[in-house]
């Protein structure tokens, strides 16, 4: 058996060439995997693009209707930071079922990996920080609609805290939000978490993965969800553009392994997102994301899944 993984074979939309949105990534980290052997094409699930009606599981009718229909007002349309485009509106709205489906996958196999996914900054009537449907959210209330899981515990590791998500959320007992992000960064106004973990400026490697050892194993025990979302944004990496963190390559790497091996050898079942990443280096930022798809490679088959 080998490691789920969710691919978009067109998720790539033309942006504005001073666009900073590196779109591109999600077509070549899919090309990386392949070249370095990591996977291969059988491991490859291809989603399809959800009902509307499931999107609006979380998001209001409106918003959902006036994104897809590409008629939002400019000041929304402006705050999600993103040209809209039908192709844009389709992908957005295909990468959602991939998320979808790597939940699904993840129930059955132990493990599951998108290679898109984590638009944690998306709220129920608007988006926001280039993400426009919360795919973490919709994912996780599409299994419980459908009565495959009760309790979800959503682990955030991006740099930027998951507002829309813990907003989503609040008060949701069904649901338990945790967020690690660097404390001075995007939101400006930070919205409460279950669990919100603020990272000094500069943080690196073994400060970083000492703090998530004091919080995860904890709340395993504490939540024993029947399942976990991760977002594994590699922008707390020292080189990214927006992140203000100071993980190495291979500080990210055991970030994987160590969210990843302590979910698993709990018996806990775990979906993963690649969440952000910004950097001018095309190259530098797939091979970022990749480490997540290796990671879990090396926990799969660690754990004979």
């Amino acid at each position: 058996m080998n490691l789920p993984i969710i691919y978009h074979p067109d998720y790539v939309v033309p942006l504005p060439e001073n666009h900073r949105f590196p779109m591109a990534k999600f077509r070549q980290l899919y090309e990386l995997l392949l070249a370095d052997g990591v996977a291969q094409i059988g491991q490859f699930y291809q989603p399809e693009r959800p009902s509307e009606e499931l999107i609006k599981l979380i998001h209001t009718p409106e918003y959902v209707q006036s994104y897809c229909q590409g008629t939002l007002e400019n000041k929304v349309q402006r705050r999600i930071g993103l040209p809209w485009s039908p192709a844009l509106a389709n992908r957005t709205c295909v990468a959602v079922g991939g998320t979808i489906l790597a939940a699904q996958l993840a129930l059955r196999k132990g493990i599951a990996c998108n290679t898109a996914g984590g638009t944690h900054h998306a709220f129920p009537s608007y988006g926001s920080g280039f993400c426009i449907f919360n795919d973490l959210a919709i994912a996780c209330r599409v299994l419980q609609t459908q009565g495959i899981v009760e309790t979800v515990l959503i682990v955030d590791l991006d740099v930027h805290q998951g507002d829309g998500t813990a907003f989503i959320f609040q008060g949701d007992n069904s649901v338990f939000t945790f967020s690690m992000h660097c404390e001075v960064n995007f939101p400006g106004t930070k919205q409460q978490s279950d669990l919100d973990v603020p990272l000094p400026v500069g943080m690196e490697d073994d400060e970083y993965l000492q703090t998530l050892a004091n919080y995860l194993p904890d709340l395993l025990s504490q939540v024993k969800p029947d399942l976990i979302l991760y977002d594994a944004g590699v922008d707390p990496h020292i080189g990214d553009k927006l992140g203000k963190l100071a993980l190495t390559d291979t500080g990210i790497y055991r970030r994987e392994m160590q969210v990843l091996s302590t979910c698993i050898a709990g018996g806990y079942p775990v979906a993963c997102v690649i969440g952000g990443g910004y950097a001018d280096d095309m190259k530098s930022l797939v091979y970022r994301h990749s480490l997540l798809h290796r990671a879990a490679n090396q926990v799969y088959q660690q754990y004979r899944l």
